[in-house]
């Protein structure tokens, strides 16, 4: 589990704001917002990771930009907070239930600071649990440390990784490390990563909101250009073209049975951290 503190755009009411500050500690810190469309403008910037909603703040001008945020933004989650009495609550919660809001939290009850705070405890990656799901079957027999090595790749590819920085999280020489591919005939790791990225990109563009200038930055591309350069050289596709014709299901697939069911048989026996036939490489220090 991340240990990173999320941030969290709020629409809320003034008074709600401090007591969110407060129990915010060491688990969310909140980004404050005046409207919804700020609050989306903090997810799609990759500044926020959630938006809590106050149904005293929400009105019924309100409810369609929020069924839009939802819709656009699928795996951001929507939370709405109830802090007070009010005879209208009820009717502003099925409202912004109707309008996609799945989460309630009743902050006047005892235990609802810690049930919020126990949703913004921030799980691994949803594509990164999937990436690593879909490939349980083709790595079942490989050795531990070879799925480490995809854990890993996984894992980090949403930031730029380098290979060097992949050996050092390994403890291993970078020129060790990449030659042990070499060795048994298996892509580069830099290749493993290149394409991971690409993944996570496709798991980002199934929200409508991001555009893909918004999704080089989340996955922090020197640039839109850089991010399309990428996806040139990797499959021949402009970044619309792979928005609409690489889908995370499709994409994912391909990366399958490109790089992972072919190399089945060598994974099998592929040992990256562990001493090869013909590798006298040291760890790093």
């Amino acid at each position: 589990m991340s240990t990173r503190t999320a941030i969290v755009a709020t629409v809320v009411l003034p008074a709600e704001r401090s007591r969110l500050e407060a129990a915010g500690q060491g688990c969310f810190v909140p980004l404050h917002r005046d409207s919804i469309e700020d609050a989306a403008l903090a997810v799609r910037s990759g500044a926020a990771r959630a938006v809590f909603l106050s149904v005293h703040r929400c009105d019924e001008a309100d409810l369609p930009r929020v069924a839009r945020f939802v819709r656009e933004f699928p795996d951001i989650p929507a939370v709405a907070l109830i802090s007070r009495v009010d005879v209208a609550a009820p009717d502003r919660v099925l409202r912004l239930g109707a309008s996609g809001v799945r989460v309630v939290v009743d902050l006047s009850v005892i235990g609802g600071f810690q049930r919020l705070r126990d949703l913004l405890r921030e799980p691994p990656s949803p594509a990164a649990a999937m990436i690593l799901a879909a490939l349980d079957d083709d790595l079942a027999d490989a050795p531990p440390d070879c799925r480490a090595f995809f854990e890993l790749v996984v894992r980090r590819s949403t930031e730029r990784v380098t290979v060097t920085e992949l050996a050092r999280d390994l403890r291993l020489v970078p020129s060790t490390f990449m030659a042990r591919f070499w060795r048994a005939g298996l892509p580069s790791p830099k290749t493993y990563v290149a394409h991971v990225r690409l993944l996570h990109a496709a798991w980002l563009l199934r929200n409508q909101g991001y555009s893909l200038a918004d999704v080089a930055h989340r996955l922090e591309y020197s640039s839109p250009q850089g991010f399309g350069r990428h996806l040139r050289v990797l499959l021949g596709l402009t970044a619309g073209e792979f928005r609409r014709r690489m889908p995370f299901d499709v994409a994912l697939t391909r990366f399958r049975t490109t790089l992972v069911t072919p190399y089945r048989e060598r994974l099998l026996a592929f040992h990256p951290l562990g001493t090869m036939p013909g590798d006298h490489g040291r760890t790093a220090a």
